[in-house]
């Protein structure tokens, strides 16, 4: 039965996420502001909705190991799946803001967090606001680099001309669908780590992770497959910067989040961090500025490797 509240979780989470990033965009259009300003900022914050409200709603019910495993499986996942999987489909062509803005903040951000959770075992209310901020700055230096033309996060122009009662359901089916799907999700898995012998955290950092990126996964393998546009490197880079700073900071700003699994700090994250630093290397190697079919087996032949020690060294 645990399956079933899992699968309805991931459902929920889906239906909610996509109903969230609607409404917020039509409810931006209402504002006026720009089209740009709403892909960089509006769409990124709401497409993190689903992980924020599982890393939530998995601290608050004391389990806080799903809390940071969440995140941390879902920035491995982005690179060593998501992104592995669809350059092996089609290359990914990477610009310099790559090695100039993104990559560089991605590090910096995921170096911050082990230094915080190793420093005392536990991401503080006070640290949550550090990350957050830290968000805040990068979001005002990457739209001041970015030209007003520049492609960025797909926005709808239909959403610009919805009706307020439209926006207003849409926000409530999105925020009661990320509710209930981010409870069943958190109790499902919770139970299915007790009934096969694994930690909380090893569910939290493959099962949880694995499907808060699939919906990522299946649009950016749809692109490349049609040859249009595929998911871009920095959108990606982008997310894992998300999900530190948004999902971890604000989740810790309402309720501090413990390290109780010790295989947190002594594994998972520097799974994170070695996913995060090998995108350096790769690009350069080879072909430059991009990550072509051979690279992206090699992303996706590691998260094989990082899968297999979790589940074989998990119990």
């Amino acid at each position: 039965m645990s399956i079933v509240w899992v699968v309805l979780g991931f459902t929920l989470l889906v239906i909610g996420g996509e109903f969230l990033v609607r409404s917020s965009v039509a409810l931006s259009f209402k504002f006026n502001i720009s089209k740009m300003v709403i892909g960089m900022t509006v769409v990124s914050f709401a497409t993190s909705a689903p992980e924020l409200l599982v890393s939530l709603q998995a601290a608050l019910s004391g389990s806080p190991a799903i809390a940071i495993t969440n995140v941390v499986g879902s920035n491995i996942a982005n690179i060593g799946l998501v992104l592995g999987i669809t350059a092996m489909v089609s290359a990914i062509a990477v610009d310099k803001s790559f090695y100039k803005l993104n990559w560089p903040v991605m590090m910096v951000f995921s170096i911050v967090l082990y230094y915080f959770l190793k420093n005392d075992n536990i991401l503080s209310s006070f640290e949550g606001v550090i990350l957050f901020l830290g968000l805040i700055i990068f979001l005002i230096i990457l739209i001041r680099n970015t030209k007003n033309d520049a492609i960025v996060e797909e926005v709808d122009d239909t959403l610009a001309v919805v009706s307020n009662f439209k926006i207003g359901t849409w926000l409530f089916i999105g925020a009661l669908a990320l509710y209930f799907g981010s409870e069943w999700l958190v109790d499902g898995a919770k139970t299915i780590a007790l009934s096969i012998g694994v930690s909380e955290a090893v569910i939290g950092v493959s099962l949880i992770a694995i499907g808060t990126s699939v919906p990522e996964l299946a649009a950016s393998i749809i692109a490349a497959a049609k040859q249009e546009k595929a998911i871009s490197l920095g959108n990606l880079i982008g997310s894992n910067i998300f999900n530190i700073a948004s999902v971890l900071g604000l989740t810790a700003i309402i309720k501090p989040i413990p390290v109780t699994e010790p295989l947190i700090l002594s594994n998972d994250i520097f799974w994170m961090l070695g996913f995060a630093f090998v995108l350096f290397p790769l690009v350069f190697l080879g072909k430059k500025f991009e990550i072509n079919k051979v690279k992206g087996f090699f992303l996706v032949l590691c998260y094989g490797i990082f899968m297999t020690l979790l589940f074989t060294n998990g119990k």
